[in-house]
């Protein structure tokens, strides 16, 4: 019986994904990329499911980079198709209405990078390693990667990354701004799912105007950005959360968010 490419498993709230192809240190086929749109789309539509965490099966890799045996024989059309393909699956989970979060339990390489990065946190193992190795063969980023790490760390580090192809450990990918917190392997999960259930616990319509004013103002100038963040705070007064929240604080008590 084959495998499944992706493992999907419920905590309460939170929907944990596993790529699941650990014989090939989870590397992005077509078919896992597939499978991975196909399962952040359904989870956006879920109201049960409030918060997503994604990570890659087996010790040594969160995702170790695209299947080069696929990549070898393709066309530049293909190839260009190829690049599509996975950018569409990582701009549905960049604008996912829900948080989440990689984590990054070993390499994150080439296209296993650009994955975490399209996450909106990134949590890593100490013995994790990050980098975008493609320029030793012969090829750039395909699924986004010159793009984000430009927005999260900047032109430096993105220039270091993508022109040495040498691949940073998760002290250093912490200190470049490309995770946002390092902790020791053997608590990986442990914090991982402690900070999800925090998020799962908050105000989903909350959550979700964070996330959209954020995905909007760093595409957009100030004076557009802080339009559109009034708006959507203007909006939160519209919903059964916020009375419960500012009402539960005024009684001080712990507020129970039902994403009304």
């Amino acid at each position: 019986m084959t495998e499944p490419l992706l493992l999907s498993n419920d905590h309460g709230a939170v929907r944990v994904l596993t790529v699941n192809r650990p014989d090939k240190l989870n590397a992005l086929n077509a078919a896992t990329l597939d499978a991975l749109h196909a399962a952040f789309a359904a989870a956006a539509a879920e109201p049960a499911v409030r918060v997503l965490v994604l990570t890659g099966a087996g010790p040594k890799a969160f995702v170790a980079g695209a299947d080069i045996a696929e990549m070898n024989p393709l066309t530049p059309v293909q190839g260009r198709d190829f690049a599509l393909r996975g950018q569409r699956m990582m701009r549905t989970v960049e604008t996912l209405p829900k948080p989440v979060i990689a984590m990054v339990n070993g390499y994150a390489l080439g296209g296993g990078l650009e994955l975490a990065l399209c996450c909106h946190l990134r949590i890593a193992a100490d013995t994790a390693r990050v980098g975008q190795p493609e320029v030793g063969l012969g090829l750039i980023p395909g699924f986004g990667g010159s793009q984000r790490l430009l927005r999260l760390a900047g032109r430096a580090a993105t220039l270091e990354l993508c022109l040495t192809g040498a691949p940073v450990d998760a002290a250093r990918a912490l200190q470049l701004g490309i995770v946002n917190r390092v902790v020791p392997a053997a608590e990986l999960e442990e914090q991982t799912m402690a900070l999800a259930q925090q998020l799962a616990n908050a105000a989903p319509l909350a959550l979700r105007g964070v996330l959209d004013c954020v995905n909007y103002g760093g595409e957009c100038g100030i004076e557009e950005g802080l339009a559109y963040e009034a708006t959507q705070f203007g909006l939160m007064f519209a919903t059964d959360d916020m009375r419960e929240g500012t009402t539960a604080f005024l009684e001080r008590r712990k507020p129970t968010f039902v994403g009304r």
